[in-house]
């Protein structure tokens, strides 16, 4: 995710991982989870970018940006660890990432502190996360103007798709996005590439 020059990254995963990784700068580096799919932040150390990492629960003030992280669990790898879901505002924009979240039980407090989000990025299936259905689920009741699906199958993504109405989701490479922009948007779908 970029705003003017800087750079924040979710979950990087390390060159051992079955997530492919990409080789850039960021200032920001935001884990959900330690596990070696999603905690590869030294690796995005490129030019004279050093990130601060984050990787755990707290509030935190990097860069004049106000993160939250709020303590989850996850099953994710078959075994019950921390999973931290990240709240961020970029230019007027709140942003959700909810990591390898396992169950949309996630309380009223948590809800609470999620806020409303314009963007909610979340896992749709595989080992351990939310499952399409249940996914859909959760997004629907946090409702965010745009859903990003992450950690999916292509049958998973085709299912999830379906119970949001759409028939298929062309990945884009890419989104920008403004604030004005949300203003007609309710759960609209965005499939990015590289999931």
């Amino acid at each position: 995710m970029q705003l003017g020059d800087m750079v924040i990254a979710f979950n990087p995963p390390a060159s051992n991982s079955k997530f492919k990784s990409g080789k850039f700068g960021a200032d920001i580096v935001l884990v959900s989870l330690n596990d070696k799919d999603f905690n590869d932040a030294e690796n995005l150390s490129y030019g004279d970018k050093k990130p601060f990492v984050i990787s755990g629960p707290g509030e935190y003030e990097v860069k004049n940006t106000f993160i939250k992280g709020i303590m989850t669990e996850s099953l994710y790898g078959g075994e019950r660890k921390i999973n931290t879901i990240y709240t961020l505002t970029l230019d007027g924009i709140n942003i959700c990432f909810l990591g390898a979240l396992t169950s949309n039980e996630l309380g009223h407090e948590v809800k609470e502190k999620i806020n409303s989000p314009n963007i909610l990025f979340l896992p749709i299936g595989g080992d351990g996360v939310l499952d399409y259905k249940t996914a859909h689920k959760l997004a629907t009741s946090l409702e965010p103007n745009i859903i990003i699906p992450l950690q999916y199958t292509k049958d998973d993504l085709k299912q999830f798709l379906k119970e949001g109405g759409l028939a298929d989701g062309k990945p884009l490479d890419k989104l920008t996005i403004k604030k004005k922009d949300l203003e007609d948007k309710e759960g609209d779908i965005v499939v990015l590439s590289g999931n």
